[in-house]
């Protein structure tokens, strides 16, 4: 896809949605963080519902730690891989403490030393809570990277450079919310909804034409 193509793509997303937000429900840095940490491999819906009781009793660092890590699994054995998330959860609580005094860094390096935070979720987190400019490549966004030619690429992180380094900078903080609801509700892992995509005059997926207007999504 040529960089004018991958503008009018992305420029077509931001007139159906011009003010796209994050669908995980958070307060703060903090709480944001968590609930990253947690949809890995789940969807948000199940973390949102799981997040409303855990934040309902420990909603800061130091709450947090006390609650402990079965307290933590008592709110969020509806998660995929809870047990790991838990531990992760409470130790990355207890760093921050210890060596942020409580508050949630707004770099790259000292996030993703702390447990459970890779690049993806480092670069949400400095996305939404701090305003970055940055692309975190989920399955949804790797998949619309490669089927739609915006940025093709056998990893998620060449994805990721691929789409920093075509979409235009002004529009790339918003891209990041752009593509994954583009992917969650139309560009579905299945079943593409092509005949009600907004961008589909730009994509080129080779099979779009034979695209329904329903599908069912995998993930």
């Amino acid at each position: 896809m040529s960089k004018a193509n991958v503008a009018a793509f992305i420029q077509g997303l931001a007139t159906a949605n011009p003010a796209p937000e994050t669908e995980l429900q958070f307060s703060d840095p903090y709480t944001l963080l968590v609930a990253v940490v947690l949809s890995a491999q789940a969807t948000d819906v199940s973390v949102n519902k799981a997040t409303a009781k855990l934040y309902a009793e420990a909603a800061t660092p130091a709450a947090m730690v006390n609650l402990g890590v079965e307290g933590v699994a008592r709110h969020i054995r509806t998660i995929g891989l809870w047990q790991a998330k838990a531990k992760n959860v409470v130790e990355l609580s207890r760093q921050l403490l210890v060596e942020h005094g409580g508050v949630v860094p707004n770099n790259r390096e000292a996030l993703e030393k702390l447990p459970g935070v890779g690049r993806k979720t480092a670069n949400v987190v400095l996305n939404v809570a701090f305003g970055a400019a940055t692309m975190a490549v989920d399955t949804h966004i790797f998949r619309i990277g490669n089927r739609t030619g915006l940025a093709p690429g056998k990893t998620t992180r060449a994805v990721e450079d691929g789409l920093v380094k075509r979409i235009p900078p002004a529009l790339l903080r918003d891209s990041h919310h752009w593509l994954i609801l583009h992917g969650r509700y139309v560009c579905k892992a299945r079943q593409p909804e092509c005949g009600r995509c907004v961008v589909a005059e730009w994509c080129a997926y080779p099979d779009k034409g034979k695209a329904t207007m329903t599908g069912v999504d995998a993930e």
